[in-house]
Formats: structure tokens, sequence, C-alpha cells
């Protein structure tokens, strides 16, 4: 999700410039990814994937939501959603126990991975120095320079290349603050299990549907954040964006450098 950041907010620098060969128009390479950040996206990329399968082979078991705490045929329901086909669920034909037995296990990878991440982003201060939010990046100025700047695909800002526009924190802010933890706590409250040692949880969202229906929306939420990420990683250069996630190092666009 890179885009250009408004050059009047200062930013702390987000990434340390690699040594770069001499001579005029040499590729200017810098360390953009650290290693915990690599292993978590493509963690995240096989648990998703699996889990939004299994998760819509699960609803085709009954594709209605609710709210409260209760849910089923009689109940008047909020949405009514037509069954997926076989070919985006997993396993491929109706098998609800098997949907489960996927969706829980990599509904563990998520889980572990996401506290794994967090725990290490701490530690080496990637919030603090790439995804911080400051309060002269949120004012309808800047804000709207940045939309104007990625309506223009123009998605770096010359003078620090490597640094995070304001929308591009919002949005990675929101899945991992927000989205991704929603999905995690809201399947805990419709285990029973989970019921049963942690009463106030399925309270906390007013009842099994409503954590249902959250589940759902936040699930949602992430695919339509998926979507504009892999469309925005297309127009920035795929090649050099799958590369940096892979390596750690990325190339600075000539016109950039």
């Amino acid at each position: 999700m890179d885009a250009a950041i408004d050059p009047n907010a200062a930013s702390p620098p987000a990434a340390s410039p690699a040594p770069a060969p001499a001579g005029h128009g040499a590729a200017r390479w810098i360390y953009k990814h650290n290693a915990s950040t690599r292993v978590w996206h493509w963690l995240n990329v096989v648990a998703v994937f699996i889990m939004i399968g299994s998760g819509l082979g699960i609803l085709n078991a009954h594709p209605h939501l609710y709210w409260g705490q209760f849910g089923a045929n009689p109940d008047p329901a909020w949405l009514h959603l037509p069954r997926a086909p076989g070919w985006m669920t997993i396993p491929g034909s109706y098998n609800l126990a098997l949907s489960r037995r996927w969706h829980l296990f990599f509904a563990l990878v998520l889980g572990f991975s996401l506290l794994g991440f967090m725990i290490s982003s701490l530690i080496n201060r990637h919030f603090q120095k790439q995804l911080a939010i400051r309060a002269a990046e949120l004012t309808p100025s800047h804000l709207w320079y940045d939309i104007k700047e990625h309506a223009a695909l123009r998605f770096h800002d010359p003078k620090d290349p490597a640094a995070f526009n304001v929308l591009q924190k919002i949005a990675y802010a929101s899945a991992i603050f927000i989205m991704i933890p929603a999905i995690i706590f809201t399947g805990l409250a419709m285990s029973p299990g989970m019921d049963a040692a942690w009463p106030w949880l399925i309270d906390l969202f007013g009842g099994r549907s409503s954590a249902r229906s959250i589940h759902f929306i936040a699930m949602v939420a992430l695919i339509g954040f998926i979507i504009v990420h892999l469309a925005l990683v297309i127009l920035a250069g795929p090649i050099d964006e799958v590369r940096s996630m892979i390596t750690g190092y990325w190339r600075v666009p000539k016109d950039e450098h």
C-alpha cells in the first residue's frame, strides 16, 4: 500500500539505505522489511487464504446472519447469503467437519503469528518507527495531499521512499489492531469451550449470533484490504514489491533516487 507522503510533514527514517554500486544512474537499494515482518506476511498469506475458504465452507451450513444471542431458521436474519460454490470453499465439496478442522488449525496460525509479530515489532520498534500516526498527518490538507498522490499513481516520497504515508499507516493499523483481532476474538466467542472459560467474552459482543455477524463483517473488511493492497502492489511494480517482501531489500524507482 505504498504511496507518497506530504513533504511538509516530518517523518523519522523508516529503513537504512543499502550500499549501491558507484556510477551515475546506479540502482539504489534500501532495507525495507525486517525478517519478522516478512515471515508474518507470508504466514498470513497462507492462513488467511485457507481461513476464507474454510470459513465459506462453514457458512454454507447456515448462510444467514443474526444479531443477539440466538439465530436459527425461525429468527429474523439481517442478511441472507447465497451458498458459496465449491471452487471457493475448502474442501471443494460440502464437509462441515473438515472445514472446521482446517479453519481452527489456521486460526491458531493466524493468532500466534500475530502475537509473535506484535512482540517483535515492539522490540525492534517497527510500530514506533513506521506505523505511528502523528497528529500533523491527520489534517485535512495532508490527507487530501496523499489521496491526490495515490490518484496520480505516485506511490513514494522521493526524499524518504521507504517511509509509510498516512493512508498506508491507517490501513495497516486497521488490519493489525482492528480487523484481525476482531476475527480472532469473535471466533473465540463462538467456541463453546471458550464460553465456559471466559463467559464475559460472548457478552462483550452481544451474544453468539452477534459475534458470528461481526466475525463475517471483519472478514469482509479484511478481504477489502487485501484487494486494495494487491491492486497497489501491481500498480507500484509487483516484481520489486514481492522481491522486497522475500529478501527485505527494495529497489528505489529511478525517478525517485
